[in-house]
């Protein structure tokens, strides 16, 4: 069985494996470098000690998969609004569809596809590379307490997050307990019903190079899921 989102070892695919191999690369070539500037030599140590870097290629992909979510989202809403008001025919002429798509509520994306680039890439990239640090054998237990610990701790933070985040957008964390108290749990719980079978599917049937796009196609429905929750 594949590793769980990585290639053999403890997270090969996020570049666990690699860090050690690159220290003794460091150490091996000092002495020629010692005549570099002092400049110089502190952007080295940063980059192979390991130092945070912004993971700007999960925050893209996050911020488009809630952009694409959100869009789908909006159409899908006032598509629905203007057949049920013209109930004497299904077809919508060109003038209308422009109207559909002119309307569109882009301080709406914007707010979805923040969260997405600035909270929920980066936060997600750091947990699975925590998970594949943590339990790195591809053994049927690992994955197991993997979907289990993406479900219990992921789930409920990503919810928690992303209204928090909504609120504070529209100006009323006044109102987020309610917020909470009205939606928290049905969100969390349909998630349970997206999420697991997905990810039992990702990990066990899905090629591992054919993961990232399985699991990124998921996201677009559920970013559709969670912005029509976040409009309500």
């Amino acid at each position: 069985m594949d590793a769980l989102g990585g290639c053999g070892g403890a997270g090969g695919f996020w570049g666990w494996n690699g860090f050690e191999q690159r220290r003794k690369k460091k150490s091996s070539g000092d002495r020629g470098k010692k005549r570099n500037s002092g400049s110089s030599d502190s952007v080295d140590v940063s980059r192979d000690a390991g130092g945070y870097r912004f993971p700007l290629k999960q925050a893209v992909t996050a911020g488009a998969l809630t952009f694409t979510g959100d869009t789908i989202a909006q159409l899908s809403g006032r598509w629905k609004k203007r057949t049920a008001l013209k109930q004497s025919s299904s077809e919508l002429d060109e003038g209308e569809l422009w109207n559909i798509f002119s309307e569109h509520d882009w301080i709406r994306a914007l707010r979805m596809s923040s969260y997405g680039f600035l909270l929920y890439g980066p936060g997600s990239y750091a947990w699975y590379q925590f998970l594949d640090h943590s339990l790195p054998k591809p053994t049927a237990t690992n994955l197991v307490l993997k979907v289990l610990l993406n479900q219990v701790i992921l789930g409920p933070s990503v919810i928690a997050v992303i209204f928090a985040w909504n609120n504070l957008w529209l100006g009323k964390l006044s109102e987020l307990g309610n917020k909470y108290q009205k939606d928290a749990l049905p969100t969390l719980l349909y998630g349970f019903r997206f999420w697991v079978p997905v990810s039992i599917l990702n990990f066990w049937v899905v090629p591992l190079q054919a993961r990232v796009a399985f699991m990124s196609m998921g996201s677009v429905f559920w970013n559709f899921y969670l912005s029509s929750t976040m409009s309500k």
